[in-house]
């Protein structure tokens, strides 16, 4: 990670490749060109690339693309999307051989668009979990289906313990669904009864507006797991999980360390407080 100078007070980030603290971005068709100027500002503070669900199929630039990612020590994987296109055409062993094809490490396993019996999903995931990587997703794209709390938890457990590495709460590129309420507000109650029995370093959590990064930031540190991001927010979603944007800025502090006169105004119980004028 760059530091161009130093800082106390910022929360240690897990150093890559790491398996807790994940930032995975959504590529939804840059160009050769935007990828290589998103590598070299962003790489840094990203994990792994997804293709957003069927991009792949369509854009056509698809090798030099992986080939660009993959020089730039950045993983990637399809859209849990093209899977289902896969399996809705009974086109399973076609999806596995464009996996070998282009020498994937990862796949998506979902069922946010077609209605996939959860034994059988967990049957994919085990078959593909022998060739690959296995990241599976939980949640609905339907606005309209709410999955009650004890099921997401149910299937989160089950696709682990069918072989994936990690599990993805569902939200959509809009981060409108699944997770969220239609107006993009954390569904807090269904979070937090997951974290029950589901580890957090176990689940990747969608959450492309700021407002829900900041959230999740705030409830479970700066090494959440978050996906589903813009190219052009890496950076600044690096900043927050380090409390250097305003939307977390006193979130890691150690308060009693800070001059009374520059704490937060919220922690201080007075109704704001200024930098002197020299």
């Amino acid at each position: 990670m760059y530091m161009n100078y130093s800082l106390s007070q910022l929360p240690e980030r897990t150093p890559k490749p790491r398996e807790q603290g994940f930032t995975m971005m959504m590529d939804k068709g840059l160009s050769i060109r935007e990828v290589e100027d998103f590598l070299e500002v962003s790489a840094p503070y990203t994990d792994i690339v997804k293709l957003g669900w069927a991009t792949s199929y369509v854009v056509p630039n698809l090798q030099r693309k992986l080939d660009v990612y993959r020089a730039g020590g950045l993983p990637v994987y399809l859209g849990g999307t093209l899977f289902e296109a896969f399996i809705i055409r009974n086109q399973f062993d076609d999806y596995r051989r464009l996996l070998d094809k282009y020498g994937l490490e990862y796949a998506e396993v979902s069922d946010g668009s077609i209605d996939l019996h959860h034994d059988r999903k967990c049957e994919f995931i085990r078959e593909l979990s022998t060739q690959v990587k296995v990241l599976s997703e939980v949640g609905s794209k339907d606005a309209e289906k709410i999955i009650p709390p004890y099921k997401w938890i149910q299937q989160m457990e089950t696709e682990l313990e069918a072989g994936a590495i990690k599990v993805i709460g569902e939200a959509r590129e809009g981060g409108n669904v699944g997770l969220f309420r239609s107006t993009g507000e954390v569904r807090s109650g269904l979070v937090e009864e997951i974290l029950t029995k589901i580890p957090s370093d176990k689940i990747l959590w969608e959450a492309p507006q700021k407002a829900q990064q900041v959230w999740f930031i705030k409830l479970l540190g700066a090494n959440v797991n978050l996906g589903n991001i813009a190219p052009n927010e890496i950076v600044s979603l690096e900043t927050i999980r380090l409390g250097l944007r305003g939307d977390t800025f006193d979130h890691f502090l150690d308060l009693d360390a800070v001059d009374p006169m520059f704490r937060p105004a919220a922690k201080t119980g007075r109704p704001g407080t200024s930098m002197p004028r020299g």
